[in-house]
């Protein structure tokens, strides 16, 4: 049992940290690289879509305050992230905390369960981001095979010369009052779209790490520029409009309708655990910091920079959404498009359609990047084959383990239905917040005397905290989806216990006998 929970030396990870030559990541990133890559992996569907639906079903206008709560949240776990990320500037994120704090066992659970967050995660985002494509190439006339639009049994209709998807336009067939059954149909059976598009970001993330960096940089510059549009517009037409605002953000917190979460307060509190998951990703920006230029200064920058500025976002276009448009007609997927239309700016759906694409984008590299370089650091601590860990001679990338990523991904994206896919990410992302608060808790108590570049403030309530917010976001997540995540996390045992207990460097170092120096005779 004491080798299951061996922990790996601090001064181990530092060593490695510490390598440079053809066989180490390139450090070529600074701290707007990392700001960027957070607000990449942050800035995706969630502002063109979870925002209009939760103050429609939930909190009214006062979604604005959902997003101050879920921000407040997310701030428990990345202060604790930062800590680690200064401490231990390696590219295993919440997996080389694990192994520095709570042991091998702890390491491994952390390890597999990253790959729901991140691999399923770029899969699920994929899946949105094909829709867009294929909506916007519809847009300019461009018709691609529905069928290779689509995962397997996913119901198409063709609906004013568009082949679109059931689920998305049941509700505006059942307000015009036609029946889907006499629309023409066909079923899903590849989503070639998706996965093109794994592929390609693949590529990118092949060719290089300050390549990709860059390529991230330009997709948010342009997607944040379109979110500022829509907040200069919105907010042009409130200031034209006082009274329009007012009518639509009265009353700021409706009443409840007699179910729990159904408005009033305890519609903001659900109205937070809903948009939390907008903010899933900034914790990948600590899966770079093996390739940051000064880790030590920039990690917390990165993290919380961009935890900050998506937090103004998501709460300046929530609040003049629910100025332009009234709440309640605003459970559609496309918001923002609807909030442009009622400001009389007729080019507001091409605007979101665009933002959605970039943001998926930039929103894919990152969580693939973050797989990869976790599966890199297991690979290197004896876990997984080495071939997972080699980095190309040129690149000084880690191209195997993103190749190998990245095709897997996109059969993933191409084959499973978004909905499964989405709910395991969350489930996954919460356990690696969970582990990380424990694990500063955790080397507070037991390291207080190592030099932290920074130190997570009001320890330990702010872990405690962490843990708390995480853990109840769990629990209010479906029976099925914590099957599916026992069943993923006993196959990793397996892999485990048949593998990479087998091959632990951190084993193999407890194991090495130790040489006894040779006893001297007396004549």
């Amino acid at each position: 049992m004491s080798d299951l929970l061996a922990t790996k030396p601090l001064d181990m990870i530092l060593t490695e940290a510490g390598e440079t030559g053809e066989h180490a990541l390139k450090r070529a990133l600074g701290p707007v690289n990392l700001i960027t890559l957070g607000i990449g992996a942050i800035i995706g569907a969630g502002i063109f879509v979870l925002t209009g639906a939760a103050a429609a079903q939930y909190a009214g206008p006062a979604i604005v305050l959902s997003f101050i709560l879920a921000g407040i949240a997310c701030a428990f776990a990345g202060l604790c992230y930062s800590e680690f990320a200064s401490l231990i500037p390696i590219a295993g994120s919440a997996y080389t905390y694990g192994y520095a704090t709570l042991g091998e066992i702890f390491a491994w659970i952390i390890g597999w369960d990253l790959i729901l967050e991140y691999a399923f995660g770029a899969a699920t985002v994929a899946s949105g981001w094909s829709g867009y494509v294929n909506s916007l190439l519809q847009d300019w006339g461009i018709h691609l095979p529905p069928s290779l639009t689509a995962t397997p049994g996913t119901e198409m209709v063709l609906y004013h010369s568009r082949w679109e998807r059931l689920a998305t336009v049941q509700p505006v067939l059942d307000k015009a009052g036609v029946a889907s059954g006499s629309l023409p149909h066909i079923t899903g059976s590849f989503n070639l779209v998706a996965f093109v598009g794994i592929c390609l970001v693949t590529l990118i993330l092949v060719i290089g790490i300050q390549e990709s960096a860059n390529f991230n940089s330009a997709v948010v510059i342009i997607k944040v520029s379109i979110v500022l549009v829509f907040i200069g517009i919105a907010a042009a037409f409130v200031m034209k409009h006082p009274s329009v605002a007012t009518a639509n953000w009265h009353p700021f917190v409706p009443p409840n309708t007699g179910k729990f979460g159904q408005y009033g307060w305890s519609g903001v509190a659900r109205g937070a655990a809903v948009i939390f998951f907008a903010y899933i990703g900034f914790d990948a920006v600590s899966t770079a910091a093996q390739e940051a230029k000064q880790p030590q200064r920039d990690m917390p920058i990165g993290i919380l920079g961009s935890l900050v500025i998506c937090t103004i976002l998501y709460i300046l276009v929530s609040g003049l959404l629910t100025g332009v448009v009234p709440y309640t007609a605003l459970n559609v997927p496309d918001p923002v498009a609807v909030g442009i239309d009622a400001t009389g700016v007729r080019w507001g759906s091409v605007l979101v359609k665009l933002g959605a694409i970039a943001g998926l984008g930039s929103v894919m590299l990152v969580m693939l990047l973050g797989q990869s370089r976790v599966f890199f650091s297991m690979s290197r601590d004896g876990l997984l084959p080495e071939w997972a860990g080699r980095v190309h001679p040129r690149f000084r990338t880690p191209y195997i383990s993103s190749i190998t990523v990245g095709i897997f991904v996109a059969i993933f994206a191409s084959l499973i239905p978004i909905g499964i896919l989405g709910e395991l990410v969350s489930i996954g992302t919460l356990l690696a917040f969970v582990i990380v608060c424990a694990g500063v808790w955790l080397m507070r108590r037991r390291r207080p005397e190592i030099h932290r570049p920074f130190k997570t403030p009001w320890v330990p309530f702010t872990p405690i905290m962490g843990i708390v917010v995480s853990g109840l976001m769990m629990v209010s997540l479906p029976g099925d989806t914590w099957l599916r995540l026992v069943i993923w996390l006993v196959i990793g045992m397996a892999v485990y216990f048949f593998y990479g207990r087998h091959h632990s460097r951190v084993q193999m170092a407890r194991r090495k006998p130790v040489s006894k120096p040779p006893t001297v005779m007396a004549d």
